[in-house]
This record gives C-alpha cells, sequence and structure tokens, in this order.
C-alpha cells in the first residue's frame, strides 16, 4: 500500500486507525522514509458521543497522539464516529436523533479533554472534522462545538464533501473558519448520488459503495475555488486526499488514488 501511495505521487499518508500502522516508531519510520513518504497526520475516528466507550476512545487517542510525535507530525484530527441511529438521517437534519442536554455536555467535554491531552501533553494541533453520520455532522452542531472548545485548544479540518453532504458550502465554511482551519481532507461528491441517499435515507456506507463520493473532478467540490482561497489566507497545512469506495470496486484503487492525484494537480494543489 505504501510503495502504491509513493508511486501515485503523494507525498504523505495518514496515520489510519490506530494498530493499522505498526506503533513501533523505528518500523514505521523507516517503511516511510524508504518511499519517501512522510506522516501528515492521523484521525481518531472514536465514538465521542458514547460516555460508557470513553476509556477505550481515550486509549485510542493517546496511543494515536504517541504515534504521531513519535513520526514528528502535528496534526490530529478528532471525529465523532458514526451512530447507527444516524446512519440513515444523512443531509437531513431536522431528521437526525439528537443528543440530551446532558449527554450532549458530555460530549463536549470528551472532546475538551481530548484536545488538552493533545496540545498539552503532545504538542500536537488538534481539530474537529464534522463527519456524516455522527453528533458532529451538520452546520449548527459544528458551530456549536467550535463555540463551546476555546480555540486554542480546537482547530477545524474542512472536509469538502462531508460538509456539502451535510448542506454546507464548504468554500462559505472555509471563510467563516479561515482563522482556525489547521488540517484539510479533499473528498469528491457525486450531486446526482447525493441527492438519492438524501432522499431515500440511504445508510452511510451503502452509499459509499454506490459510489457517491466520486473520483476528484467529476463531482461537484469546486477545488480550483479552494485552491485560490487556500493561497489567499497562504495556508500552510497539509491536504489529505481521501476516497472512500467499496471493498470490491471495479476500478483499481491505486488508479484511483493516482487520477485524483493528477486531477488535483491540475488546479494547482
Amino acid at each position: 500500500m505504501l510503495d502504491e501511495c509513493s508511486a501515485a505521487g503523494y507525498q504523505g499518508i495518514d496515520l489510519g486507525p490506530v494498530g493499522f500502522f505498526p506503533e513501533d516508531a523505528g518500523k514505521l519510520r523507516d517503511a516511510l522514509a524508504s518511499r519517501g513518504l512522510t506522516l501528515s497526520s492521523a484521525v481518531v475516528f472514536q465514538p465521542f458521543h458514547d460516555s460508557s466507550a470513553w476509556e477505550k476512545v481515550k486509549d485510542a487517542h493517546i496511543r494515536t497522539c504517541r504515534s504521531l510525535v513519535a513520526q514528528g507530525a502535528k496534526q490530529l484530527v478528532l471525529i465523532d464516529s458514526i451512530a447507527p441511529e444516524r446512519t440513515r438521517t444523512l443531509g437531513r437534519p431536522g431528521d437526525a436523533p439528537q443528543l440530551s442536554p446532558a449527554d450532549w455536555t458530555g460530549f463536549v467535554a470528551r472532546i475538551r479533554e481530548a484536545c488538552a491531552i493533545a496540545v498539552g501533553e503532545f504538542g500536537l494541533t488538534a481539530s474537529i472534522h464534522a463527519h456524516a453520520g455522527g453528533y458532529c455532522d451538520f452546520e449548527d452542531e459544528h458551530d456549536r462545538l467550535l463555540s463551546a472548545v476555546d480555540e486554542r485548544l480546537l482547530k477545524v479540518c474542512l472536509d469538502t464533501a462531508h460538509s456539502t453532504l451535510a448542506g454546507m458550502n464548504p468554500l462559505e465554511l472555509a471563510e467563516r473558519y479561515a482563522h482556525r482551519i489547521s488540517h484539510v481532507h479533499l473528498k469528491d461528491i457525486d450531486p446526482e448520488k447525493k441527492a438519492v441517499v438524501v432522499r431515500d435515507h440511504i445508510e452511510f456506507y451503502k452509499a459509499c459503495s454506490e459510489d457517491m463520493f466520486c473520483q476528484m473532478g467529476k463531482g461537484e467540490v469546486d477545488f480550483a475555488a479552494l485552491r485560490q482561497f487556500l493561497e489567499k489566507i497562504e495556508y500552510q497545512g497539509w491536504c489529505t486526499v481521501e476516497q472512500d469506495c467499496a471493498p470490491d470496486a471495479m476500478v483499481s484503487k491505486v488508479d484511483m488514488a493516482r487520477a485524483n492525484r493528477e486531477y488535483l494537480s491540475s488546479v494547482g494543489f
């Protein structure tokens, strides 16, 4: 996989779920360096909304922080993972189940604690990623969380397709939080398939398997405009290319990765 990533023209790669890559720092460092790759970032994709899972979530979080520090990486992205009860309310904030006031308070407290650990104990930059099916998905939830946690602790990871699916304009979101963007996830989305997913209450992973998140340049995200905006604000961070697709997708994943990289190069990334 690392060979293919390098061959497709990428300079770095995300850590992936804790344990996916070796937690032995030397082994991972050698594997990356031998292919000319840098560890760009890491995502903690965990159920922060679930108080009963917190000890397990916290353990994965701390192990992820350690791996980042060992590789000299700085960007940690927090994602509240998909809740089963919200996986069929994609793009429909009015229909999505909500946390009780007490549960929301606990959710915010766990995000704040995770940030304090990442920033205060490990010297990392932590950001929140609004993700489909989690409890930080829609604009009001995203804004409410960001207003509740000190911006010195919590930054913004802009995901171009998840924000679009949630009904937000990623460029407008970027403009509003320009001072707080620390990481960017690049992903495209097919507008026709998105409309069907929202209309027919299609579950998230099924939507992925049916290529709602399409090859870059074939969807509705305006990457050229985003690139211009990032230049305007002198953004210096990483942009991570993500391609959610079915495990048995007919198109070769390395071919898709290469096509995405070539397209992004054509619009200035």
